[in-house]
């Protein structure tokens, strides 16, 4: 048996000592999901994913937890039975969905879900980070981390590169042009001397305007 994928959900923001959230593949044909990763002690460490256990209402029968005071269907007081002790000696109200039922599958699980936290979190660091924890598995087929971080690293080189093809040409601005040079005046033609300017002197009687209209 081998661990094939890991997708994992960071919980940076919880308050508690929760760090995400996994799940986990096995020979790309079976996954378990909701496995917690919580900071313990001496590090972080894999709880398998659990479910509360419940106790039936004597009156109406309905499951209720097994710390609840009152069924949450009638409102009858419950009056749970001693609830099992675990291996600690602490009441048992949870129980496990699935878990490894040896020390060397869960040292496997372990080591591998750690390896993969530690990766994921370096990958949250760069820009348009996006969990494929809550992606369907029949999307396509299985991308690791390392594959993710490789094809982000080509973007942006080919982001870099296209951003300096398409940065506009510097223009030079019009305030700084030189102004356009002032038209010159045409020089007037030069008369010959002793010639004189008949351009103000009195028409003719052959020139007046609208000779003949009344004849």
């Amino acid at each position: 048996m081998e661990i094939t994928e890991v997708r994992i959900k960071l919980m940076e923001s919880s308050e508690d000592r929760l760090r995400g959230f996994c799940s986990i593949t096995f020979d790309s044909c079976f996954v378990v999901r909701d496995l917690k990763i919580i900071d313990g002690n001496s590090g972080p460490f894999v709880a398998m994913p659990s479910r509360k256990l419940t106790s039936n209402c004597s009156k109406c029968h309905t499951k209720n937890h097994m710390r609840a005071n009152y069924c949450n269907q009638c409102g009858q007081k419950l009056r749970h039975a001693r609830p099992q002790q675990g291996p600690d000696g602490r009441a048992k109200l949870y129980a496990d969905i699935a878990h490894p039922i040896n020390a060397k599958c869960r040292e496997m699980i372990q080591n591998r879900v750690i390896e993969e936290l530690e990766k994921e979190q370096q990958l949250s660091r760069s820009p348009g980070y996006r969990s494929r924890y809550d992606e369907s598995y029949d999307s396509g087929p299985n991308v690791t981390a390392d594959e993710i971080e490789k094809d982000n690293s080509g973007n942006d080189a080919a982001n870099g590169r296209n951003e300096s093809d398409s940065k506009p040409k510097t223009r030079t601005d019009a305030a700084h042009r030189d102004p356009p040079k002032p038209h010159a005046k045409p020089d007037r033609p030069t008369r010959p001397a002793g010639e004189e300017d008949d351009s103000d002197a009195p028409k003719g009687r052959d020139g007046d305007f609208g000779e003949g209209i009344f004849d």
